[in-house]
């Protein structure tokens, strides 16, 4: 299960998103929003309180650049939040960070790039290992 969200900004990406979402079958839980002005603080906050509750695996978050919500994303308990514009690095941050919310810009990328982004992303398992010990000392620094 998949959490969404954006920002005013990227109201029309989230739709398009949605849609693409819907046709491969993928559930989601949508956390808005269509209304205008929004906070992308707010937004985040919402996605990632529903991956902390056990509501959903990963997270989408959307706004102008996908920086706001990034970095708002990561300073939530449990978040690896990573900002893709290209599919590349949405495959590896999986790969090797084992991410688990994808943040795009709607001013940077477009629908079928967001496709394409978000299919590498999702299709990516966590490859595990050295990488292991890695994100164990990424997520210590939380405590």
């Amino acid at each position: 299960m998949l959490a969404i969200g954006s920002d005013h900004a990227a109201a029309s990406l989230r739709i398009a998103v949605k849609k693409y979402l819907d046709e491969k079958g993928i559930a989601y839980i949508d956390c808005g929003t269509d209304e205008a002005p929004s906070d992308y603080p707010v937004i985040a906050k919402k996605v990632c309180g529903e991956i902390a509750q056990g509501n959903a695996d990963m997270g989408i978050l959307l706004c102008g650049t996908g920086i706001g919500m990034c970095m708002t994303a990561n300073k939530c308990k449990g978040i690896r939040a990573a900002v893709c514009s290209e599919s590349y690095s949405a495959r590896f941050t999986r790969l090797h960070n084992d991410a688990n919310v994808l943040c795009m810009g709607a001013r940077v990328v477009g629908e079928g790039l967001a496709a394409e982004i978000l299919d590498a992303f999702l299709d990516t398992k966590f490859e595990g290992g050295r990488h292991q010990r890695r994100v164990d000392m990424m997520m210590e620094l939380e405590k």
